[in-house]
């Protein structure tokens, strides 16, 4: 009905218990679905960027929040996750894989 479709190369997460990533034809929205037990207050919004707004984003969470936002290699694509004051869950992914790993491959253990 929205005009979204499985995206086949990330369908491995779903059969091991993560998301089901769909997207749209032009490729530019996605959204990774995830089946949780029902928590309170715990739904994740998902943000996507490029590698270059990845990295403007670790700069400005880092000094936004006083802390570095925790990063996360996925094999094919980096993730930062981070809450807000009121303990509401952020994420924000990139696919610019290749990119990443070469810009974060001394600052991340």
């Amino acid at each position: 009905m929205l005009g979204l479709e499985r995206v086949a190369n990330l369908a491995f997460w779903a059969a091991d218990g993560g998301p089901l990533t769909i997207a749209n034809a032009a490729n530019d929205i996605h959204l990774a679905l995830f089946e949780k037990p029902r928590e309170k207050c715990r739904s994740t919004i998902a943000l996507g960027t490029g590698a270059a707004g990845f990295l403007a984003w670790q700069a400005h969470l880092g000094a936004a929040l006083g802390r570095e936002p925790r990063v996360v290699d996925h094999d094919v694509s980096w993730s930062l996750y981070f809450e807000d004051p009121d303990g509401n869950p952020y994420e924000i992914t990139s696919y610019d894989h290749a990119a990443l790993s070469a810009a974060l491959c001394t600052t991340v253990a």
